[in-house]
């Protein structure tokens, strides 16, 4: 082959490889970003098994599909948490927390841990968009519960969780927003991971955050792990200073983006939750 004959081979491939690997990404983007969970028919028997008063709530959402929760409940007209997981999160490992006095235990609040579209017991497919519609839907149902006080509805998201949080504060009156491992949105987290792809052109699923961030006056508590490895402290620091309401800054030293937990944070919690609202 000639040198004019390898250059040309060469810049075949190297647009071969511009083109193509921007294009497998885009075409595998809901793969990489949802890592969905099922709930194995095991793991339900034994959540009946050591929590028997946990319920299993089923809600139609608006297109149809089946969507499940679990409920905690608290005795009275009692305040309610919403939990959103992380996108690679079976949701029932939190009642080992929050029903343990010793860590998570959290008095007098009823909780509903949600299950995304193709997580846990839900049916369907998950993205941005049918996250938020549902988030919104559970919103709906609990607040009307006659044993949930609707002015004392919080949200929980935990990463990606943090931005089905958010798009549920933008739009709803809630009592308080709690984030753990947040991020200001996808797209800039996207970037930082990828420098070298198109990230703002391809990605569909967007959790743009920080630009709600500025109409949203509900109380904030925001956790930050100071070893985040997956979402830099900085990502979770430009959507706390968009913040508008009331806010507080937790940074837990040592803490990676897996393992934010202990009596510190529940600790954190309770005191949130008790005030807040």
């Amino acid at each position: 082959m000639t040198g004019e004959g390898l250059l040309v081979s060469i810049a075949k491939i190297a647009a071969g490889v511009a083109i193509g690997l921007p294009l497998v990404m885009f075409l595998a983007q809901d793969a990489l970003i949802f890592f969905r969970q099922p709930l194995p028919e095991g793991r339900r028997a034994e959540v009946a098994k050591r929590f028997p008063a946990v319920e299993e709530l089923s809600l139609a959402a608006a297109d149809g599909t089946r969507i499940h929760a679990w409920r905690v409940s608290a005795t009275g007209r009692a305040p309610l948490v919403l939990y959103f997981g992380g996108n690679a999160e079976e949701v029932s490992w939190m009642l080992e927390d929050i029903g343990d006095p010793a860590r998570g235990a959290t008095p007098g609040i009823g909780w509903l841990l949600v299950d995304y579209r193709g997580y846990g017991a839900s049916e369907g497919s998950p993205s941005e968009a049918a996250l938020a519609a549902d988030a919104l839907a559970w919103y709906d149902h609990a607040a009307k519960l006659p044993e949930v006080d609707p002015k004392r509805v919080y949200a929980f998201g935990r990463s990606l969780g943090s931005g089905v949080a958010v798009r549920l504060a933008a739009e709803r009156a809630l009592a308080g927003v709690i984030l753990v491992s947040p991020f200001d949105s996808l797209v800039e987290v996207g970037k930082r991971h990828y420098p070298f792809l198109p990230v703002r052109w391809m990605l569909r699923h967007r959790f743009d955050s920080v630009s709600r961030a500025p109409k949203i006056e509900t109380p904030l508590l925001s956790f930050v792990a100071a070893n985040d490895e997956i979402i830099p402290p900085e990502h979770s620091k430009r959507l706390y200073d968009a913040w508008a309401g009331p806010k507080r800054w937790v940074e837990l030293g040592g803490a990676g983006h897996n393992s934010v937990g202990g009596q510190q944070f529940w600790q954190n919690v309770r005191t949130f939750l008790a005030g807040a609202g």
